[in-house]
């Protein structure tokens, strides 16, 4: 039987053992302050210990959390504080005045509008296809609102990720909402074979592109694959090479229609009366924060050249006496109004209806 004093001596080592091994981890989570945890109070609890106990900084430690936030270094995360409150600024600011359209904290309010526009918009390019387009007026009535999700037709909203690759999933939307319209069956296409594939028909995968070029080059190439059977990657495949299965064909495209470049009253008789239209517009600083309202702006462009976003019109209707275009984007469910966004009609806005499409599907 062991002595009394062994006993203590035991029980001494033990409890200094545990103070060793809590500190040793305290350190390391200092020196990493924000690793696999998802615990509110202890990420908390770090940025406070390097950032100092403000509002901001709880503002950044749940955004940190909400959207799953990685950092690598005291650093990084130093850095992105500095934006996220440049960003949260710019914010209140814009909301205190009087605008048709809110912003707010989003995924992207911890990166800049160059890294932004770097990471997620394509290169501008000339849609010339839509110069003189082929859509034809008819004497119908157009509804006074239109919304093509109440008719079940319109995909779920997707995540274009890391990628310029909007173009596809402005494709793959028009098109899915053609197909459910044509045969009543719900499906999802293949976005990766666009980025992968269609590079001879204008399209530069994660660069950019165009979804009357892709329109094209499915038409052309006998069919676009299923999601599932053709996987989005959110970068170009790491073989680089087209991995297009004739088997696994989700859709084939009789041809195309394209709007007058500039003409909302032909987009607005499409949307009304035909179905969804990939449309595209430019993008500018502040619209990544958009959360809500009727968005427009004074400071971007309509030409040809301007558009670097492309994007599926679903609707269209009036809120607070400001007519809209209803318009579905590709930056995930949680960015805007639950993936969509409003933007303002009737001047082109950002040059919304200088580069429209849809496709007829066989």
């Amino acid at each position: 039987m062991a002595s009394f004093s062994s006993i203590i001596f035991s029980i001494l080592f033990f409890v200094l053992f545990i103070v060793a091994a809590c500190h040793a981890r305290f350190v390391s989570d200092l020196d990493n302050p924000i690793r696999s945890v998802t615990d509110v109070e202890s990420i908390e609890t770090k940025i406070f210990h390097l950032l100092g106990r403000t509002n901001q900084a709880l503002s950044f430690a749940r955004f940190a959390v909400k959207y799953g936030k990685r950092y690598g270094s005291v650093g990084e995360i130093e850095h992105r504080f500095g934006v996220f409150v440049d960003n949260l600024d710019r914010i209140e600011k814009h909301n205190r005045k009087s605008s048709s359209y809110t912003i707010g904290i989003n995924k992207f309010s911890d990166v800049t509008w160059e890294e932004f526009r770097f990471q997620n918009l394509g290169a501008a390019q000339n849609c010339s296809a839509t110069k003189i387009g082929n859509h034809v007026l008819t004497s119908d009535v157009l509804p006074e609102m239109k919304d093509w999700r109440e008719t079940g037709i319109v995909s779920p909203v997707k995540n274009q990720g890391s990628c310029g690759s909007c173009w596809t999933f402005s494709t793959t939307g028009a098109l899915e909402a053609a197909y459910t319209q044509h045969t009543g069956l719900g499906i999802s296409l293949s976005e990766q074979q666009l980025v992968d594939c269609a590079g001879d028909f204008n399209n530069f995968g994660c660069n950019g592109g165009l979804p009357s070029q892709a329109f094209e080059y499915i038409k052309y190439n006998g069919g676009l694959d299923t999601e599932e059977s053709y996987p989005y990657l959110g970068s170009e495949s790491v073989d680089g090479l087209c991995h297009f299965n004739d088997k696994t064909i989700g859709v084939k495209v009789a041809s195309s229609i394209n709007i007058t470049e500039g003409s909302e009253d032909e987009l607005k008789h499409a949307v009304g009366l035909v179905r969804p239209v990939s449309v595209a517009f430019e993008v500018i600083d502040g619209f990544k924060q958009y959360t809500g309202g009727v968005f427009t702006s004074d400071h971007c462009g309509t030409g040809p050249m301007d558009v670097n976003h492309a994007v599926l019109a679903v609707g269209y209707g009036v809120e607070n006496g400001i007519p809209y275009w209803l318009i579905k984007n590709s930056w995930g469910e949680e960015w805007g109004m639950d993936g969509y966004f409003k933007m303002e009609m009737g001047k082109n806005m950002c040059g919304v209806a200088t580069c429209s499409s849809y496709p007829v599907v066989e």
